[in-house]
């Protein structure tokens, strides 16, 4: 097998090049550890397969640690022998920090998702080789350089997800949203390659430098295929953000998959779309920017008031109401983080543009991943995951309540959740700065409208139960009758609960009378829950360890 990489004497026209496996570490490691589980699976018994879960969270800590001897070295392989000697792998400045970001976000979801995957009876070895070959396509986007690897990238992203979510053997809503999801997902990947087929008709090239040299100088009778093509190649992309129109399947799809996956989905898979586009616009169409920028503004403004305007239409006592506003909640997160994409579009150096939003990425990742590990610790006696079933957590939880509500103070940007202000703060500026005063007052609306419902939920969490109603611990597994444990299989280490104790007879949330197993926190959900809050509470104190990107042109 031929293998284009960095040439030692590259004028000599070698197809026979060395890899540079250091840069293609991340990725590769994701890759090797979904491997490894997936061979361990067929050999561990029933009782040992708690076993692929620590497989999963080793592997993606390497791979995070692989991006250490990677930092401050621009470093490409997989390049081009003659011609531009463009590469169609660089591990520069904005792949670094997007690759944290992924796999950051997939070793908290492996955290929060190991207590699931047990209680839920899903298949341990497919759940956790589907969430690192995820991963790693999406460790992998952020350092493509060229259309072919782009889309190639965002389907190993993607196609494990619909997976994921359908996991839940005989769940009829869990099928629901797999089917809705993959069918979306296809055609909008579809329209993608037409619109890659478009740009390579008219440009003869797939590398995204080259892409960008050739639109600036277009045949003329190739000018509308060029700029059709630049506008199909978007949505793909923007059906990963889940900008509108192409958010459709957000609600349904968060519902339908089990608690970590759709945490997973609404940073990992939003970290692929605004990635995607970043690179496409940004390095590949910058000529077309005519195009793509006014697109873009459109999209985010219709985006976070589509988002925000659902959201605040949830009931409290409705069933799936807090996985639904979440879900919502994350569709207006991503029309703020479209804004310095659209921003680009209209200044000078659109790099500057693309770090604020990288900023508000990383902030929106620690926070929103946060508040779906405490949802997956309520929901284990609330299974109805409801608003209201929130009421009165800080008496049952104190750790638990008060992390998930600075982790809404955040996306709320408010005090203490200072990072999430600094952070809304720059993506508005840059829409200012590019001259798009009324994308930005229409941002400030949105800002406003998200407050009322953030706050409810934090004023929940604060508030006595109703009368008549009395809640279960949280974090301890509902059982009815006998003091049996619900989960599948045995409980074995550190997520194993105490077990101690009979039932005292309190209600659920539901109302509904029930015996009451008192159990501990599984210890991997608040290892998940610290982590994410001590990352907001550094982010917060520190904010500049993230606000410097958006000084800084990253592309």
């Amino acid at each position: 097998m031929v293998l284009l990489a960095d040439s030692a004497d590259p004028a000599a026209g070698s197809l026979v090049q060395s890899v540079d496996w250091l840069a293609v570490a991340p990725p590769l490691i994701a890759a090797v550890a979904a491997l490894a589980v997936l061979v361990a699976d067929l050999f561990l018994p029933a009782e040992r397969k708690h076993i692929l879960g620590g497989i999963t969270v080793g592997g993606l800590l390497l791979a995070g640690l692989a991006l250490i001897p990677l930092h401050g070295d621009n470093r490409s392989t997989f390049c081009l022998t003659g011609g531009s000697h463009t590469c169609s792998y660089e591990a520069d400045r904005f792949t670094l920090v997007i690759q944290l970001l992924v796999l950051g976000g997939a070793l908290l979801t492996a955290l929060l998702s190991a207590a699931t995957v047990r209680e839920q009876e899903l298949p341990a070895g497919e759940y956790w080789f589907l969430l690192l070959s995820s991963a790693a396509g999406a460790a992998l986007l952020p350092a493509s350089r060229d259309l072919a690897t782009l889309v190639v990238a965002l389907e190993v992203a993607s196609l494990p997800a619909f997976a994921l979510v359908g996991l839940r053997r005989g769940d009829r809503r869990s099928s629901e949203a797999a089917l809705k999801f993959f069918l979306s997902s296809v055609t909008a990947t579809a329209v993608t390659l037409l619109g890659v087929s478009f740009v390579y008709a008219a440009t003869g090239t797939l590398h995204l430098t080259d892409v960008a040299h050739s639109l600036t100088d277009v045949d003329p009778r190739l000018a509308v295929l060029a700029r059709t093509g630049v506008v199909l190649t978007l949505v793909g992309f923007a059906f990963k953000t889940a900008a509108v129109p192409f958010h459709f399947w957000v609600p349904d799809a968060y519902a339908g998959a089990p608690l970590p996956v759709a945490g997973y989905l609404s940073v990992v898979g939003k970290a692929v779309g605004f990635t995607g586009i970043a690179l496409v616009t940004v390095v590949a169409f910058p000529s077309y920017s005519d195009v793509w920028g006014p697109a873009l503004a459109v999209l985010a403004a219709l985006t976070m008031t589509v988002g925000n305007v659902a959201a605040l239409r949830q009931r409290p006592d409705r069933r799936l109401s807090a996985v639904r506003l979440l879900a919502w909640s994350s569709v207006g997160q991503a029309g703020y983080l479209l804004v310095p994409l659209a921003a680009a579009g209209y200044g000078s150096d659109p790099g500057y543009a693309v770090g604020a939003t990288v900023a508000y990425a990383l902030m929106y990742a620690a926070v929103n991943l946060g508040a779906f590990a405490v949802a997956v610790l309520v929901g284990r006696t609330a299974t109805h995951h409801r608003v209201d079933d929130y009421r009165g957590l800080y008496a049952r939880s104190p750790f638990a309540a008060l992390a998930l509500a600075f982790f809404l103070l955040c996306l709320a940007g408010l005090p203490p959740g200072v990072i999430g202000l600094f952070a809304k703060v720059t993506v508005f500026s840059a829409a200012v700065d590019a001259g798009l005063g009324w994308l930005a007052a229409i941002m400030a609306v949105n800002v406003v409208i998200a407050l009322y419902y953030y706050l409810q939920w934090t004023a929940f969490l604060f508030r006595p139960a109703a009368e008549g109603e009395t809640t279960a611990e949280a974090g301890a597994p509902a059982a009815t009758g006998a003091n049996t444990g619900t989960g599948a299989g045995p409980v074995t280490g550190a997520d194993a609960g105490t077990g101690a104790g009979t039932g005292t007879g309190v209600s659920t949330v539901t109302g509904v009378s029930a015996d009451v197993l008192k159990a501990r926190m599984p210890v991997s959900l608040g290892v998940a829950i610290g982590l994410a809050a001590a990352a907001g509470l550094v982010l917060s104190g520190a904010p500049q360890l993230v606000l410097r990107y958006a000084s800084e042109a990253l592309l």
